[in-house]
């Protein structure tokens, strides 16, 4: 039994329904998958009652985009509540940025003598967590960019012409989020962050795990992160990082993480509830 516990729809920045994104599991013998869609859980609904259909297990994710000591990193929040009110207040905030950024990078491309709306992009994205990919759509449908590698290298990768800061929240805090809605945290792809010397404060602050397995980690990466778990004690997770055909090929099938990875992340998430779940029967018997 393996999983892929890293993976995007149209619900952010992917390409594929979650109803495309389970059959591709399926066509690749996954037992688990998880999506994990950039500042949104909108798709999980969808992609429950998919992989329900495909005798496939679901594992609730998402993405969130943070900083730890002025470096970017993205937090993978696994099996979290998808009801938890605050969870959900603090993802609409964060979609309303997205929107906003999306707007201030259109503005940027229009000085530029690009007519280019907003809302073509929203129109492109139809979905509440848009990002650089359905600007760089949007470009190259309108015939402004002849490819979506284009679109990035002339206006809209780091210190581009349209490039507009992201938004993030501090790692910590992020951290936090996920495990006040009962999920698990996790570091994302830390290869790519170059990241080790911030995984010990990261663990002070509560990290759970950190995803050893990654379509650009090579098996020496991978085996060197396998290591720094050991040694903090943190869980393992792995996924392909599938954004459907918007990186060139869909990277499903790439990565198949173990199943008893899967099985100590639910445990951390089931211990994590039922402690939180006996602070609150005891808060209620003092008041």
């Amino acid at each position: 039994m393996v999983a892929d516990l890293h993976l995007h729809t149209n619900f952010s920045d992917g390409t594929y329904t979650p109803e495309e994104l389970v059959s591709h599991g399926k066509r690749h013998g996954l037992s688990a998958m998880s999506l994990t869609d950039h500042d949104t859980v909108e798709g999980c609904a969808r992609m429950a009652v998919a992989c329900q259909g495909e005798n496939i297990e679901f594992i609730p994710g998402t993405e969130l985009t943070a900083e730890f000591n002025g470096t970017e990193l993205h937090l993978l929040g696994y099996i979290v509540d998808l009801d938890n009110e605050k969870f959900l207040t603090e993802v609409a905030r964060f979609q309303g940025v997205r929107q906003e950024r999306i707007r201030e990078m259109v503005a940027r491309l229009n000085k530029l003598n690009i007519p280019l709306s907003a809302d073509a992009v929203f129109a492109i994205a139809n979905c509440r967590s848009p990002g650089r990919p359905h600007v760089a759509r949007a470009l190259v449908q309108a015939g402004f960019c002849g490819s979506l590698d284009e679109a990035f290298e002339r206006f809209l990768k780091m210190h581009r012409p349209a490039w507009v800061p992201k938004f993030k929240m501090s790692a910590l805090d992020a951290i936090q989020l996920i495990q006040q809605a009962g999920g698990v945290a996790v570091m994302a792809h830390p290869g790519l962050n170059r990241s080790d010397e911030m995984i010990p404060g990261m663990v002070a602050g509560g990290l759970d795990g950190i995803e050893c397995f990654h379509s650009k980690h090579s098996t020496s990466t991978a085996q060197h992160y396998l290591e720094m778990a050991d040694t903090y004690h943190l869980l393992v997770t792995g996924g392909s990082d599938c954004h459907g055909m918007n990186k060139g090929k869909p990277l499903i099938g790439s990565i198949k993480l173990p199943y008893q990875h899967v099985e100590r992340l639910k445990e951390r998430a089931a211990a994590r509830r039922a402690r939180s779940a006996t602070l609150s029967s005891t808060a209620g018997t003092r008041d």
